[in-house]
Formats: structure tokens, sequence, C-alpha cells
């Protein structure tokens, strides 16, 4: 709320006096932007798209595939011995399986689970009525409004675990959340984890794409949480795609098998465009998506009985003109939605097709309209966890700066509306209808006092004011708002604490493992 307008409204003086358009005066110098409020939890109820028949109808359509066409694991016998002992059909590489037999190996996965934070305070609740969000993921550019588009460096790496974790709004600090080029691509998985476990104290993702990686980002989670403490409590997830259609190649694979292992989440994502890996109706997505969920939740849980577990999914449609892939349309976000029934009914947490994702090539207007549509259909249909909920560009190619901090104020806005509004006595303020009358205004009661701080959510980049005042001070944008920002939070960013022995121990290993390694540039 402005000074300006405050004042406005007292230039007309009320019964109050004086003394009420003083009170307005100081209430109005004490008004700073506030934290996003914190979130605890889904209040309003998550939104069934489909009928009970459709969704039976589409778990009968994963059924079919599982029988009749089953799923691939290339390179990967181990994969393959343990349904084998199940009583699954092998032939070759591929493997199928008759109605209900993956669902029921997949009985086991909880349906809700705690990722710790190097901080306490910062653990997270998958499942549930909770909601998680983190960052995007895997984008080899970035970009800003003043050096513009360009391949990530390990800096841009840091900065954004450092925003990650200064956002209110973000619960996790993300995986991959750019691809820092100036590394060795056999080496970078090591700063990315060193990074993570060092600039935050919020859960995390280790490396998924070598077996030799997979194994440090276990070893470096084990030497700042404790073996022992690791064995029984999941503090690192996993990203387990699947190479649609029908396919888990073996680094995918032993990848799932070793996090399971160790105890770790596995986070199983199918990757569908409507029309290029599956074929083009929502329903048939949505039933290829569980088929091949279900098959990773159910090796996970063959490894290692109760192994937390995330169904995923990514999927979009395409511009079936030119082949261009496209976010936020109508067809993915009834995926989407559907994608969370079917979780919910498979009995472990779920994590959304969306996010705040977008194929502009700018934060602009059709990038907020393709992300605010995803996310939208995101959170109100019940899912539990939102990857790529800040950032994303270019259909995943680039992690703006500029976008990252605009989707940050939509992120703590659908917290916000999450959690519904109180109807208690507090809520209706009556004390205050006896502090004013018919006609008077509200600001300087009491009830108002004891609340303003917090009643609304406060956007941090928004400008609310009058043409001729956001005129004089240069007539911003938001994307050019929310370069003042990125660069305010990073300076103001305060390294979390670690014992020096455990920083120690992390920055020997990543050395002496990297002093192993030759350079892999491809």
């Amino acid at each position: 709320m402005k000074l300006e307008s405050l004042n406005a409204k007292a230039e007309t003086p009320t019964p109050a006096g004086h003394r009420g358009r003083a009170r307005r005066r100081r209430l109005a110098r004490s008004i700073a932007p506030s934290e996003s409020t914190p979130f605890t939890g889904r209040r309003i109820p998550a939104y069934n798209l489909l009928s009970e028949t459709v969704l039976a109808r589409i778990e009968d359509q994963a059924d079919w595939i599982l029988r009749n066409i089953g799923v691939e694991f290339r390179g990967d016998r181990t994969a393959l011995d343990h349904f084998a002992q199940t009583g699954a059909r092998i032939d070759g590489e591929r493997v199928r399986f008759e109605p209900g037999h993956v669902r029921a190996l997949c009985a086991t996965a909880p349906s809700e689970f705690q990722l710790h934070g190097r901080d306490p305070v910062r653990t997270v609740t998958l499942g549930g009525d909770n909601v998680v969000l983190m960052p995007g993921y895997g984008s080899p550019f970035v970009s800003d409004l003043v050096k513009g588009r360009r391949y990530s460096t390990l800096k841009d790496f840091r900065n954004f675990v450092k925003l990650a974790y200064s956002a209110a709004a973000l619960h996790h600090s993300g995986g991959t959340v750019v691809e820092p080029t100036d590394v060795s691509v056999n080496k970078r998985h090591l700063d990315m984890m060193l990074a993570h476990l060092t600039l935050s104290t919020k859960p995390f993702m280790g490396s998924v794409t070598a077996p030799e990686r997979v194994r440090d980002s276990i070893e470096m989670a084990r030497l700042v949480f404790g073996r022992d403490f690791m064995e029984h409590h999941a503090v690192m997830q996993a990203n387990i795609n699947v190479n649609s259609p029908l396919i888990y190649d073996d680094t995918m694979s032993t990848a799932l098998r070793i996090y399971a292992e160790a105890g770790q989440c596995v986070c199983v994502s199918p990757a569908i465009f409507a029309g290029a890996m599956g074929p083009l109706s929502p329903a048939a997505v949505a039933a290829q998506t569980l088929a091949e969920a279900m098959v990773g939740i159910a090796l996970a849980q063959l490894v290692r009985p109760g192994c937390p577990v995330v169904f995923g999914s990514f999927h979009s449609t395409m511009n079936l003109r030119t082949g261009a892939l496209t976010f936020g349309s109508p067809e993915a976000n009834m995926t989407t939605m559907a994608l969370t029934q079917l979780g919910r009914r498979l009995g472990v947490p779920v994590r959304s097709g969306g996010g705040q994702i977008t194929a502009s090539n700018a934060p602009d207007g059709q990038a907020m309209q393709d992300s605010t549509g995803a996310m939208w259909s995101t959170l109100l249909s019940g899912a539990h966890q939102v990857w790529h909920a800040a950032g994303w560009l270019e259909g995943g190619l680039v992690m703006s700066y500029e976008k990252f901090i605009m989707d940050l104020d939509h992120c703590g806005a659908m917290l916000k509306l999450l959690q519904g509004f109180e109807t208690n006595e507090e809520a209706f303020g009556r004390d205050a209808y006896f502090e004013t009358g018919p006609g008077e205004n509200f600001l300087s009661t009491k009830h108002t006092l004891r609340h303003y701080a917090a009643a609304n959510y406060e956007p941090q980049i928004s400008d609310a004011g009058p043409f001729e005042t956001w005129s004089e001070n240069g007539a911003l944008t938001s994307d050019q708002r929310a370069t003042a920002r990125w660069h305010q939070m990073l300076n103001d960013y305060q390294r979390p604490e670690i014992k020096p022995g455990i920083q120690a121990a992390l920055e020997d290993f990543v050395s002496e493992r990297k002093a192993r390694m030759p350079d892999e540039w491809y």
C-alpha cells in the first residue's frame, strides 16, 4: 500500500478526525515488503477432473500396454532378473506383465515421506496435503537483460542455488538447475553437489548420468548427513527419465537401482510429447505415462521395499504444423490433472508434469500466460512436488534470471491461495465495526493494525502505483524490475553455516575424484 493512496483517502476528513488521519499515516510509514506467508499445507481441496469410471478406463489401458506391448530394459540384465523372479514374462530385453501385476509390486511404496534438509527446518514432506516447489532443471543456457543469452557456467549454477535458497516460495534446491558448461562433463556433478550441500540447506537432487556419478553423489551426501542417518532417511532425489516410448536405458535403470539400494528418493518421470513419443490424445498420454512410471516404481520396490518414490511426468503437446513443442496448452494441462488423480490412486506422491513452463523465447506475456496455465492445473489438481516452478524459458533450453524472479512472485501467490482463508472470530473483525461507522474506512482500526503486515500476499516486483509515478520512475516493465531484484537477492545472500570439518571433507573428496579423471567434453 502506497503512502500517496493513504493520504488521498484522508484528504476528506471523516468523523474520526485528525487523530485517525495521523494513525493512518503512521501505518503507511510502517508498511514494508512482507515475506511470503509460510506454507503450512494445502487447505483447499484438490480439483478432480475425471470420474472414477474414466480413471479406471485409463488404468485398464495402462495394463493393456504392459500386457500386449511391454517395456524394454536395454542393457540392464539385473533389472530384468528382478522382474523375472516375480513371474513377469521376459522376451529378450522386453518385459510384459499381466493386468494388476505391476500395481501390486508398487504397493510397498510409501504414500508420504520426508526429504531431510541439512538444516532440519528445511526438511519437507512429500505426499498428503503438502506441496514442494523447486526451480527449473537442466538448461544449458541462461539469460538476463544485461548480458543476454549465453551458455551457463558454474557461476550461474551457484547463483541459482543461492537464489533458490533465498526464495521463501521454493522449498527444494533442485538438481541440475543449469548445466555448468565450463566444467568437464564427467566432473561437473562434483561441483554441483558441492554447491547444493554448502550453499543451501534445502533438499536437493543427485546426478544420474553415469553409475560412478550416482555413487559420488551419494557418498558426498553421506559426508554431510552420515551413512547411518541416510540408511533410514531420504535426503536427496534422483530424476529417472524414461526414454519414452516404453524404454529404460541402462543408464537410467542402473541409477534408479543404486539410489533405491541407498534408500534415497527415486522420481520416475516418463517424458511423452503427444504425437511423437505416444499417441496424440490426453487419455493415451496419461495411460502410457502411468504404465511407464509404474514399472520404474515397481523396480525400486523390488530393489528395496519401502523405497521412497515419486510418480513423475513430463509431457507436452506439439504444434502439428511445425513440430515445435508447446507448453501450457489446455491438452497438456488436462493431462497433468489426470495424472495427479492417477498418482493419488496409485498411492504415491506425485510430481507434476507442469510447473511454470513455456516455449516463449523471452520473459514476456506469452511466457507468463503459458506458465500460469500450467501452474494452475498443476497445483489445483493436487500435485505434491512441482519441478520447473521458476526460471524456465525456451522449452527448457534457457534458465532466465528475470523469469525466475517473476515466477517466484506467482509461486508465493499460489501458495497463499492453496491455504484458503480463516472464518474464525478474529477473521471477521467485529471489533473494527465498533471503532468506525457507516461510510468510514477501516484503515486505522485495531483489527487492521493487528493484521496489516501479513493480511495480503505482497509480490516483490509488481507495481500497483499510478501511471504518473510509474512513468517518473522510468516506466520499468516487470522483467526490468526483476533484474534489480535478482541482483539484490544475490547481494543479500548469506551462506548457511557448515562445520569446517565437513566443508573440508567435501572439498577433499571433489579434489581427489577430479585428480583421477581425464577431462571429457562430450
